[in-house]
């Protein structure tokens, strides 16, 4: 653990989110908690005992991802245009920029060993042997 400069909760609250965990709530308890979850509790382990190598590396992902998260809505700006001039606008950007975050969340997943979280899996059964 790097007690010098942990992870603040706000940053907690993006790696969560971005690894596609639900949010924790203010209360300890609750049947939804992450504490009724394997995977949930090491994610918080992980997330309480970084090192301050690893705390470095899970801030610059998390600047990354806050960049490519931002850039997904600045590109609805130009939903409405197909061409105009010698322009023509990319029409499956925002995808494009959506399946960029995604694989950018995964990394971060990698990095802290846990498996994307439902909100980042997606619909598609997957089968664990």
């Amino acid at each position: 653990m790097d007690p010098v400069n942990p992870l603040t909760d706000a940053e907690k609250v993006d790696i969560r989110r971005f690894c596609g965990y639900p949010l924790y709530g203010a209360a300890p308890s609750g049947m939804q908690s992450w504490r009724f979850f394997q995977v949930y509790g090491l994610l918080e382990f992980r997330l309480t005992n970084l090192s301050s190598a690893e705390v470095a590396v899970v801030r610059r992902y998390l600047g990354t991802l806050l960049a490519l998260e931002l850039a997904v809505p600045a590109a609805a700006a130009s939903l409405d245009t197909d061409q105009a001039g010698i322009w023509t606008r990319n029409k499956s950007e925002m995808s494009d920029r959506i399946d960029l975050l995604d694989e950018w969340r995964r990394r971060l997943c990698g990095f802290l060993g846990v498996p994307p979280g439902n909100a980042l899996s997606g619909s598609t059964v997957s089968l664990v042997v």
